[in-house]
């Protein structure tokens, strides 16, 4: 695993060890920031359910101005701070030993907002829909923001939950597919 582009390209991260989590491939990484933007000036990003910490790293290589990783396994919560410690991302990422229901909760009452939101639960707890309309409700995008959903690809996602709109779906394999949400355009 390593940081695909940007100010950090080529930088090795480290995977959190065991197997309670699934990193994102290096392949599979770039793909989809190829379909966000490759690359973006400022914004915060957010990485739900972090792992490694590698796609809010690879945002903050690529532009973003800060990261917030979320996770509530301790060893993933120590690969992250040693992720951002190699990339010397430590003053841009902000780390949360907690579950992600509970942050979001807590960024919900202190006005934030993200150009990236990262969401990559464990595929067995679909709780994609309910995280989207909590991101809705509490207005945690930008006007300007995407959300990316990973989940298993056996489970369809809706097209629009509240007033975000899925604007598409890739499929990387059997068993992994990543839809892309922001809010549906005025009419």
């Amino acid at each position: 695993m390593r940081v695909i582009s940007g100010e950090r390209k080529g930088t090795r991260l480290k995977a959190v060890p065991g197997s309670a989590t699934r990193p994102t491939t290096d392949k599979m990484k770039e793909s989809l920031f190829n379909i966000i933007g490759p690359y973006f000036s400022g914004g915060k990003a957010l990485d739900l359910y972090a792992g490694s910490g590698g796609l809010g790293i690879e945002a903050l290589s690529r532009g973003c101005d800060e990261a917030i990783f979320v996770d509530r396994q301790p060893k993933a919560v120590q690969t992250i701070q040693e992720n951002l410690r190699a990339t010397h991302y430590e003053a841009k990422g902000k780390v949360y030993r907690q579950d992600a229901k509970a942050v979001l909760e807590q960024l919900a009452g202190q006005d934030e907002a993200f150009k990236l939101i990262f969401m990559d639960p464990p595929y067995h707890a679909e709780e994609h829909v309910m995280f989207l309309q909590r991101i809705d409700e509490a207005n945690l995008l930008l006007d300007i923001g995407v959300i990316v959903c990973e989940h298993g690809s056996g489970v369809t996602l809706p097209d629009r939950v509240g007033r975000l709109e899925r604007i598409k779906e890739q499929r990387y394999s059997d068993v992994i597919t990543i839809s892309f949400y922001e809010y549906a355009s005025e009419e």
